[in-house]
């Protein structure tokens, strides 16, 4: 075998849970550790560690992506009461997502991946469709509290100076509950930015979305930004580059997506994005098969698969029995870091490795070899569906005959 690439920054490493973990260490031992001189900062954002560590480590691993600019993220689990009680944890640790989003400040771009065989449920779509979402605020960064009948909630802000702005909310006549949510005027410019530089980049058009018309202050905020900032800095680059920015309200804007062919960037507040993506993903074939990448507005890039931790297979594997669980959005957030990595440290040879994994992971579905999520909603006659291990293996295979 031909010398191993060699690195020379390495990834930030953040390692997951569940059947995603297990997948994790088999896609580097079968794909990668063969070809590269494999050089990562490790961060074990697992459920029990994030637990011991007082979730400590995922402001670790945060702070890494920030000093060495490309991490890797397997999917993790965000607990719930039920997980509190099966992991017996010390606390109901938030999203790890959601803090690294926090951190970076950035915008999480998701893309499909496309393949022979697997034609997208929604007939008019034939090129993918990416969602940029934005990545920090509103219900994932909120404040929430049970309120008992007869009390009354209001907002309240109070200024440097002293004063203070009030306005009721609710008098509460039966017990209900009560959120509070926020943004940032420098986050949602970044945001806009990000959305924008990504769209001149990928030469495609730009659609934006909200619901101002309800939200007249907080959802027009997001709205007013981005116009602002297309007329004053992109609106010639768009021209100039033949594409376009579009703007409209968010229902709109899903009987738009649902009629159009795709080929088009389209962004979204932090849930809109969160929904709209998973429902992109699987109307494309599988939500195993979306790239997904959170790109900050330093230049920073952490690539993570856009699924979560695929619990019902790992109890499964757990019990002894085979699974059949679709690696390919992890291969392809391995890859997606690889490239990176090697554009920025000047080592073509990484992103041509990574271009080569793609590519073998594509060819073996193509040569209908897919796992079991795939193998349902294939069109093609002679498939077949096969388990977590072999199709890592007969991607190997195609992968070692583009390698020698």
């Amino acid at each position: 075998m031909a010398e191993k690439i060699k690195m020379k920054t390495p990834l930030v490493e953040m390692d997951g849970d569940e059947m995603t973990r297990v997948i994790w260490k088999q896609i580097k031992k079968i794909l990668i550790q063969p070809y590269i001189d494999l050089k990562t900062e490790y961060y074990d954002l697992g459920l029990p560690n994030r637990d011991a560590t007082d979730d400590k480590v995922t402001q670790e691993a945060a702070e890494a992506v920030k000093r060495l600019g490309v991490g890797v993220k397997c999917a993790t689990i965000t607990p719930n009461a039920g997980r509190v009680k099966e992991y017996h944890l010390k606390d109901m640790w938030k999203s790890p997502n959601a803090t690294i989003r926090a951190v970076l400040d950035g915008t999480v771009f998701r893309t499909p991946i496309l393949v022979k065989g697997i034609p997208p449920l929604i007939p008019a779509w034939k090129r993918p469709i990416t969602i940029a979402r934005h990545a920090y605020g509103d219900i994932y960064r909120s404040v929430e509290m049970t309120v008992p009948a007869g009390a009354k909630a209001e907002l309240v802000v109070t200024r440097s100076d002293g004063s203070v702005k009030r306005a009721t909310i609710h008098d509460f006549r039966s017990a209900g509950v009560i959120q509070g949510q926020h943004n940032l005027d420098p986050s949602i410019e970044n945001f806009a930015k990000s959305c924008f530089q990504y769209a001149l980049e990928a030469k495609k058009d730009l659609w934006f979305s909200t619901k101002d018309t309800i939200s007249k202050t907080y959802d027009r905020r997001f709205k007013d930004i981005f116009a602002e900032l297309y007329e004053s800095d992109y609106r010639k680059r768009f021209e100039d580059a033949g594409i376009s920015y579009f703007y409209t309200l968010i229902d709109d804007a899903v009987a738009r997506v649902i009629r159009s062919d795709g080929g088009f960037i389209w962004a979204c507040k932090n849930y809109d994005g969160d929904v709209m993506s998973d429902m992109v993903a699987t109307a494309f074939g599988s939500l195993a098969m979306m790239t997904s990448v959170l790109v900050s507005p330093d230049g920073c890039y952490e690539y993570e698969a856009a699924h979560g931790t695929v619990q019902r297979h790992y109890y499964r594997y757990l019990a002894g029995e085979k699974t059949s669980t679709n690696s390919v959005a992890t291969i392809f957030a391995w890859t997606g870091a690889l490239k990176k990595r090697g554009q920025l440290d000047g080592i073509p040879e990484l992103p041509e490795f990574a271009g080569k994994l793609e590519e073998s992971a594509i060819r073996t579905i193509e040569n209908g070899v897919m796992t079991g999520d795939l193998a349902r909603v294939s069109t093609q006659k002679n498939k077949t569906a096969v388990d977590t291990d072999t199709f890592l293996e007969k991607v190997g295979e195609a992968l070692s005959s583009l390698m020698n």
